[in-house]
């Protein structure tokens, strides 16, 4: 294994150069993640065809060259499941690579398998067996050992090997486009941030609450997020979910009161407790007239089950005429993104200014005309069609 460490600027330079002037390269990154709200980039590796690389991000404060190729519209990066990669240079270095062709999604939209891991396709398409032993090491420590920068590189090597006989097979079905499309849809969803005062919506059980409960959990859940991204903290690492919702329910006055709710550990009591107290507080003297709605569960709604059953046999029938997955077509979470985009006045796709996977990208073409004609979508969907 042949493979260059590069941990200053012009090398960095030099390489991206270089690789500029190539078709297609081959990406991942290490990463780690354990407290963090956000993955702390550890390893960049890059295969040009040429020369292998793996850049030390913790030894380079100039990254303008990297930016530059990453984002090169000439260059196609390959990578493999690439949703945390691309969250990892969105945070780290604040672009996303483009244009990216995914092998995880190519290969699933060929046929040869639904969310094949790297190791696997690898061992499909080369006959390699790749050893993923190092996957849960610390790629921030340093020194990395031989061993540990082997295994990353491993990682672009076949990468950039099994890509043009994926990308051919892909091309044969006339569906690379849809493989750009897939990611660049992904990549808005990386740079999307949920606004603050829409974070509580996605708090697990947040619609057994209602009224002056409900505009707790809405402040705490935002107080959470913004401390959170402030100091790069896990959610469950500021307070636990479960411990928000119990917080609005039982509206503590005193610590004391807080320590009687069971799973509130004394860190967060010591560290956040006046805090939670005081957002419950300011709550008590809101305009009752100001409360958030309450929470839609759209599955109760008397017309989902109908609905659901009709759009997903037509997801079936539009991926058996594409000879695509149904998973890839439209799966149940996807189903529900659109139903509450249509039926709520307010969820997390419109809070996030997008819109859903079903109405975006390479299945909109297939999809719109169909979901049209069913009557508890059309309407909804027709404006799309009206402003366009």
């Amino acid at each position: 294994m042949q493979y260059t460490f590069i941990t200053d600027t012009q090398a960095l330079n030099d390489f991206c150069l270089q690789a500029s002037k190539e078709q297609a390269i081959a990406v991942d990154t290490e990463f780690v993640r354990t407290r963090t709200l956000y993955p702390k980039l550890g390893l960049i590796q890059i295969y040009d065809g040429k020369q292998l690389v793996l850049v030390d991000p913790l030894s380079i404060d100039d990254f303008s060259s990297l930016q530059s190729l990453l984002t090169n519209p000439k260059v196609v990066k390959v990578l493999h499941s690439c949703s945390e990669d691309l969250e990892a240079f969105w945070h780290a270095l604040k672009v996303v690579p483009a244009p990216i062709f995914d092998s995880q999604f190519a290969a699933s939209i060929v046929g040869m398998g639904p969310a094949l891991g790297y190791a696997k396709l690898v061992e499909m398409m080369l006959g390699v067996v790749v050893d993923k032993g190092e996957s849960r090491t610390d790629w921030i420590a340093r020194p990395l050992s031989e061993q540990q920068c082997v295994y990353a590189a491993n990682d672009v090597l076949y990468l950039f090997q099994l890509y043009p006989e994926l990308k051919a097979k892909v091309e044969q079905q006339q569906k690379l486009p849809w493989v750009y499309a897939e990611i660049e849809q992904l990549a808005r969803k990386k740079q999307s941030e949920l606004p603050l005062d829409a974070v509580y919506l996605t708090v697990k059980n947040n619609w057994k609450l209602s009224g002056k409960p409900l505009l707790t959990l809405k402040h705490l859940a935002a107080w959470r997020t913004k401390t959170a991204r402030e100091r790069d903290l896990a959610l469950n690492f500021v307070v636990r979910e479960e411990n928000l919702i119990e917080i609005a329910r039982r509206q503590p006055i005193t610590k004391n009161d807080l320590r009687g709710i069971q799973g509130m550990n004394p860190h967060e009591i010591r560290i956040h407790g006046q805090t939670l107290l005081a957002i419950v507080s300011e709550c008590d003297v809101v305009d009752p007239a100001s409360y958030p709605a309450n929470i839609e569960r759209i599955n109760l709604f008397p017309e989902y089950k109908n609905t659901h059953a009709r759009v997903k046999k037509i997801c079936e029938q539009v991926a058996t005429e594409l000879e695509v997955p149904i998973e890839l077509m439209g799966s149940k979470k996807q189903l529900n993104q659109l139903f509450k985009w249509c039926w709520l006045n307010f969820d997390e796709t419109k809070a996030l200014g997008l819109m859903p996977d079903l109405l975006s990208g390479w299945r909109k073409k297939y999809l719109i005309p169909e979901l049209l004609k069913v009557d508890n979508l059309k309407t909804a969907i027709s404006q799309i069609e009206e402003a366009e």
